[in-house]
């Protein structure tokens, strides 16, 4: 089985001072670039527990000078809180930094709630994400940006830096519509998909017919197409669960905090069912092992996207857990990746 993994993170609030918990952060990420993962995936949030990255920038900035291989990735940049000319210098100055290993998701921003204390009615968060990016795109491709739309107006704007990937960074979206799969697609666009399985295969099957139609001919590699999970690996499978999900609760919590404040219907304690409970994987590493082969068959995914710090688990935990998937769980994918070639 031909599959890379990556890992993800929110950067969720836990219960100690924030400048430990973006320590422990960091070293994490030196042990995913010292193992081999393609990327490290940030997400933004804004005004929230869920996400203490709200400038993914400026803590990707910093994963930069700890690690030499790992990709670093937004997941995503949420569009309508930037002003693109700022976020595109941004983009470049982060890829110039980190020797070219930046990858760029882009998104409007699924809370309704964090864009509209930015000002930002999500009503128009579609189209105002359209003109963002088209600004973004210009300038990280063109030495001048022009444009004149109905948010943004950029007149013989002068780029002086331009990112070191040309033309631009590697691109990611999450879409939630077919229409979405289908545009990334032809765009050539990695997609990170966040629902069940059979949900899943729909849209990732759809992306690889109109990827073929239009790029099959080219030479280039399909991009990524990414299904997840939150990790707890452990020799003894009942302790793995146990504390998979006592961090999970904590994830959870800081997830809809922002939600029950304007939703108050929105459950505080997830529960499982189509549509709710989060993916949790936990146990001995070849239970682990299994019910990632079977999700990336049932999902037609080509990357998994691992997530060992959530919630309240320690560094040392997610450490442990994380050393179970390098020496248990990755050997198995390469080896069934290097007899798929052979």
């Amino acid at each position: 089985m031909d599959i890379a993994f990556g890992a993800v993170d929110h950067l969720d609030q836990q219960n100690r001072p924030h400048h430990d918990t973006f320590d422990d952060r960091l070293k994490l990420i030196q042990r995913y670039d010292e193992a081999g993962f393609y990327a490290y995936h940030l997400t933004e949030h804004h005004f929230t527990p869920l996400g203490l990255a709200p400038s993914p920038n400026l803590f990707l900035a910093a994963a930069s000078r700890l690690t030499t291989r790992l990709r670093l990735a937004t997941l995503v940049y949420v569009m309508t809180t930037y002003h693109p000319l700022r976020l595109a210098e941004e983009i470049c100055m982060l890829d110039q930094l980190s020797h070219g290993r930046l990858e760029v998701g882009t998104g409007r921003g699924i809370s309704p709630f964090e864009i509209g204390y930015f000002g930002v009615d999500h009503l128009e968060s579609r189209a105002i994400n359209r003109e963002a990016w088209a600004v973004v795109e210009q300038a990280l491709t063109k030495g001048v940006v022009n444009f004149d739309g109905k948010y943004f107006q950029c007149h013989d704007v002068p780029f002086v830096m331009r990112p070191l990937q040309r033309p631009h960074p590697p691109l990611w979206q999450a879409p939630g519509t077919a229409e979405g799969v289908a545009l990334c697609a032809k765009a050539n666009i990695s997609c990170a998909f966040n629902r069940p399985a059979n949900n899943t295969k729909p849209m990732t099957d759809l992306y690889k017919r109109i990827w073929t139609e239009a790029h099959g001919a080219s030479g280039k590699k399909m991009p990524k197409l990414a299904v997840g999970a939150h990790l707890y690996l452990d020799d003894n499978e009942a302790r793995a669960r146990e504390r998979a999900q006592f961090g999970y609760d904590g994830w959870y919590r800081s997830f809809v905090q922002l939600w029950r404040k304007f939703v108050p219907m929105v459950p505080m304690q997830d529960v499982s069912g189509p549509g709710r409970q989060r993916l949790i994987m936990a146990g001995t590493p070849a239970q682990v092992r299994a019910e990632i082969e079977k999700l990336v068959n049932d999902c037609g995914a080509n990357y998994f996207l691992a997530r060992f710090a959530y919630g309240d688990l320690t560094f040392e935990e997610s450490a442990a857990s994380l050393g179970w998937f390098v020496n248990d769980v990755m050997p198995h994918f390469a080896s069934e990746a290097t007899r798929a070639a052979g």
